[in-house]
């Protein structure tokens, strides 16, 4: 039986097919209006489980990915400089992203009759930006037990992030609740499982009813959003990572990517970061020389919470979802976007699943509409290919760049 992602493409491929078949019956015809309203209904419950795990998994991956940074304490200067790192290249490539999904604007001038309910709904609550960063910022502290009941993402996040603190200042005396946490993401994990049974039913449908309602000029759309995103990931990759490596260390990218190719290439084939760990350990240490301990904090760690290809990739996304729905997000909501998709790598677990779940959360902090994920998903295999690579090396880099930190303090007398 082939594999969830041969799955999706099937039935993403199925689902163009049929909806572009419906598209030239009669719009009274009795087969058409049948197959849209039962594609509307198994698209709308698709989304709405994808809804319903979202805060829980949210809030138990940030939580739990910021309280297992007590396991490292100790190593304070390898932690601080490693965090410094990764919230640093996470920024550049959110800011990379948005810059430049804003001056090439992939998909201005669409518009999705799918979405026309949700952009209805956001223009109705378009805010002035003093306004809209006023409300955000209120937004942001709220009781924890409404903002779950409300799905106030933001809010959420927050809370977990204080959450997670709290629990690394407490060390062993809340070891028990963060085994608590620990299994209620390992459950929320389970239940995504469930959920990914239905995905290729669920994005056929919503590709049915996309394709029945939209014109050929969705796929060239599509296709420039893909050049866009294998452009911006391409230059992240070769051009800002190793201008970060040069500045540190002096070394050639030549270098890098010599010594880190068997890397590279096991995470372009797999799209899996965690997969790619142990390769990735072994072509640090051996090939390019990093000490031991601090690979073996840096590249874990970065496994976790270090995406730059998936922060700018969910970045772009979510300006290229606004495009196509119709709407202009200012400053105030591209600021959301910037921090969102950043935060969405914090802690998020390295499973497809999770990652369509994340997506869900920046479109949404923006109100955006998540059926989005109908058009991006198909697309999101081929794409993740090189944004996994990015992520590796990123993490790569990560270790290069701290160990020179380390040895250039310890060579100071201040190890």
């Amino acid at each position: 039986m082939p594999g969830i992602n041969q799955q999706i493409l099937i039935a993403a491929i199925v689902g163009v097919v049929v909806g572009w078949l419906i598209g030239y019956l009669p719009e009274d015809a009795s087969l058409r209006e049948g197959t849209l309203y039962a594609s509307a209904m198994v698209g709308g419950v698709f989304i709405s489980l994808l809804k319903m795990v979202l805060v829980p998994l949210i809030f138990a991956s940030i939580t739990v990915g910021v309280a297992n940074l007590q396991a490292h304490r100790q190593v304070h200067r390898v932690w601080v400089s490693t965090m410094i790192y990764f919230i640093s290249t996470l920024a550049l490539a959110s800011l990379l992203a948005l810059a430049v999904t804003n001056y090439f604007e992939p998909g201005k001038g669409m518009s999705l009759s799918l979405f026309a309910d949700a952009m209805n709904e956001f223009e109705g609550k378009q805010l002035t930006l003093p306004e809209f960063f006023l409300h955000f910022i209120t937004t942001l502290f709220q009781n924890p037990f409404a903002a779950f009941a409300n799905g106030s993402v933001l809010a959420v996040v927050v809370f977990a992030l204080f959450l997670g603190v709290a629990l690394v200042m407490g060390g062993e005396s809340y070891r028990t609740i963060r085994q608590f946490f620990q299994e209620a993401l390992d459950l929320m994990l389970r239940i995504i499982g469930w959920i990914m049974y239905l995905a290729p039913l669920g994005i056929m449908a919503l590709l049915i009813k996309l394709v029945a309602e939209q014109d050929a000029a969705l796929f060239t759309t599509m296709l420039t959003f893909i050049a866009l995103i294998f452009g911006i990931t391409l230059f992240h990759g070769a051009v800002v990572l190793p201008g970060i490596l040069y500045a540190f260390t002096r070394r050639s990218p030549l270098w890098l990517w010599r010594g880190s190719k068997e890397a590279l290439v096991t995470a372009f084939a797999t799209s899996s970061s965690t997969a790619t760990m142990p390769i990735t350990l072994r072509c640090v240490q051996d090939n390019l020389g990093v000490r031991r301990d601090v690979a073996g904090f840096v590249i874990p760690l970065g496994t976790t919470v270090n995406m730059d290809g998936t922060v700018l990739y969910e970045a772009a996304a979510a300006l290229f979802v606004a495009n196509l729905v119709g709407i202009e997000l200012n400053l105030a909501q591209q600021l959301v976007v910037f921090f969102m998709a950043m935060i969405a790598s914090v802690g998020a677990p390295g499973i497809p699943s999770a990652g369509m779940v994340t997506m869900v959360m920046v479109l949404q902090a923006v109100g955006l509409p998540a059926e989005a994920i109908a058009i991006l998903l198909p697309v999101d295999r081929l794409l993740d290919t090189i944004r996994t690579s990015v992520n590796v090396e990123g993490d790569i880099v990560g270790s290069l760049v701290v160990e020179k930190i380390v040895n250039d303090a310890e060579a100071r007398g201040q190890g």
